[in-house]
Order: structure tokens, then C-alpha cells, then sequence
């Protein structure tokens, strides 16, 4: 998982989501939740508002039209943050949709919308509106995740990342692949391939499991790299690289 941002709907999408929101508001309370299942699965409805959902999620996720919670799968389903059949007023709100795996969505997240005990805010992480490297630190050589917070904690939970081993053993071969890219675009560099050096770039942060290569930069300018990064200290001294900083993270 890491952080995306959000972009604005098309007008007529987002016209649409404003109208059928509306005729849910004006459905008697009791009946708003059946109402936002009928209105959700209608085939016209969907019609007028999926294509434009899907298509500005796909531009806002990761690499290749990644989930947004497991980074690896593509995404294929609009995912309501918090469940309709909890919120229903929310089922058309755009600030509630993500993309999904098909796996993410409906074997793992369903209708589990787990909230704070203390103050009631929820515990899964919203990637348009959290960090989630502020709450999520990734155990770079064995691939899996540590929580550092109850939000965290409640990812690793739902989403099961750390318990599909297909997570898990990716995560490991993408911790490689990203090394030899840093590397590599050192090189073509060094060399003035400033196109091909792009092009690197380009390829890294496209590739599955872009959480992988996240987390090694965000690791790398921790106090404790140096013990992050025990016996890989080539690979710590291009993390720390400006130069190399400046052109993977451009917003650094």
C-alpha cells in the first residue's frame, strides 16, 4: 500500500454520484440500505457511473491499474471503503471509492470496516488520505509487514499481507528487482543515458508491489538505516543518493 492522490471525477460522473446520493437521502432511513444495494446494482445506473469511476481510479493507482491494499493484483472492482451496507448515504460518495483485486475485495475486506474502540475512527487505512508508510513498516528481506499502529495492525488483518505467501514471496523478488534498478540507473547515469536512466524509473515504480521500492527509500532516510539495511550498505548508499532521490521520488 502506499500513498496515492485522489483526482477529480469527470463532470458527468460526478453529477450522477451528487443525483443518486440524493435520492437515498430522500428514501425513509430504514429503507436507505436496501435502497443503495438496489441502486448500486442497477444495470442503467451502473452504466452512467462506472466507466468513469473505473477509469479515473485506474489513473490514480498504482503501476498498471494495481489494488490499492495489496499493490500486487490488478484492480478490478470499485471498492467501498466503508461497506454501503454500513453507510449507505456513502454509497455513491466519490471520496469513498478505491480499487480493488477481485481477491482483496471479496475474499478479504467484504463488508469488514473495523473501527477505533477509543474514539470510533476507522482502523483500515484510506491510501488517499493516510501515509501508509507512517503506519506500515515492510521487513525488506523477508517480505513481510510489522504495524506500527492499530491501522496497521487492522490492514495486515484484513487484507491478510502477511499470510498470502504469493504477497509475501513477490514482495521478496520485487525487493531484488528494485535493487538491480537503483543500480541500474546509477550506471546509465554515470554514463549520460538520461533517457534510459528515465526509463528505469519509469519501469520501477510500474512493476507490482511499487510498496516495495516505497518503503526502501522511506527506509533508507530512517535513523536506523544502518541496521535496516545490515550487509547491504551498497544498496543503502544509492538509497541516500540526492541525485538518485531527486529522480525516483520527485516530490523529495
Amino acid at each position: 500500500m502506499i500513498r496515492l492522490a485522489r483526482a477529480p471525477l469527470p463532470p458527468d460522473a460526478a453529477a450522477h454520484l451528487t443525483t443518486y446520493t440524493e435520492q437515498i437521502e430522500q428514501t425513509v432511513e430504514s429503507d436507505r440500505k436496501a435502497r443503495a444495494a438496489d441502486l448500486w446494482a442497477h444495470t442503467t445506473v451502473r452504466r452512467r457511473v462506472r466507466d468513469g469511476l473505473l477509469a479515473t481510479l485506474a489513473d490514480m493507482a498504482p503501476g498498471h491499474q494495481r489494488c490499492m491494499y495489496c499493490g500486487d493484483s490488478q484492480g478490478t472492482d470499485i471498492d467501498h471503503f466503508e461497506p454501503k451496507s454500513r453507510a449507505p448515504l456513502r454509497t455513491f460518495e466519490w471520496l469513498n471509492h478505491l480499487l480493488a483485486c477481485a481477491y482483496c475485495n471479496s475474499n478479504q475486506k467484504r463488508n469488514t470496516f473495523p473501527r477505533s474502540e477509543k474514539d470510533g475512527s476507522p482502523l483500515l487505512l484510506d491510501p488517499t488520505l493516510q501515509e501508509p508508510l507512517e503506519h506500515l513498516r515492510l521487513v525488506l528481506p523477508v517480505g513481510t509487514y510489522k504495524g506500527l499502529t492499530p491501522q496497521g495492525d487492522a490492514c495486515i488483518a484484513v487484507f491478510g499481507l502477511n499470510d498470502r505467501g504469493v504477497l509475501v514471496d513477490g514482495r521478496r523478488t520485487a525487493y531484488g528487482t528494485a535493487k538491480q534498478s537503483v543500480e541500474l540507473w546509477r550506471i546509465a547515469t554515470d554514463r549520460n543515458q538520461h533517457g534510459k536512466a528515465a526509463e528505469i524509473v519509469r519501469v520501477a515504480w510500474n512493476r507490482p508491489l511499487a510498496d516495495v521500492l516505497a518503503a526502501m527509500f522511506h527506509q533508507a532516510a530512517h535513523r536506523t538505516a544502518e541496521l535496516l539495511f545490515l550487509g547491504e550498505e551498497e544498496t543503502l548508499g544509492l538509497l541516500r543518493d540526492r541525485e538518485l532521490r531527486a529522480a525516483f521520488l520527485p516530490r523529495a
